[in-house]
């Protein structure tokens, strides 16, 4: 998940890890922390979401290819 918000950073116009902790209100020392971990809880990933203007869509997806949402 990690590597998908880096590159998220780099498409919404090259924004910084600590622009993307401002702008969700917790300390870049904290998103660093979650990035290294590659630690992220469902709200987390909202609000990344949330800052970045970005849809976020969280599925489980059966062998058949049914989405359960």
């Amino acid at each position: 998940m990690a590597e998908k918000i880096r590159i998220l950073l780099v498409k919404r116009g090259n924004l910084s890890e600590a622009e993307l902790a401002r702008r969700m209100g917790i300390s870049p020392q904290n998103l660093s922390y979650k990035m290294k971990r590659d630690n992220f809880a469902e709200r987390d990933l909202k609000t990344i979401a949330e800052a970045l203007d970005v849809d976020l869509e969280i599925a489980f997806v059966l062998p058949t290819g049914e989405r359960i949402s």
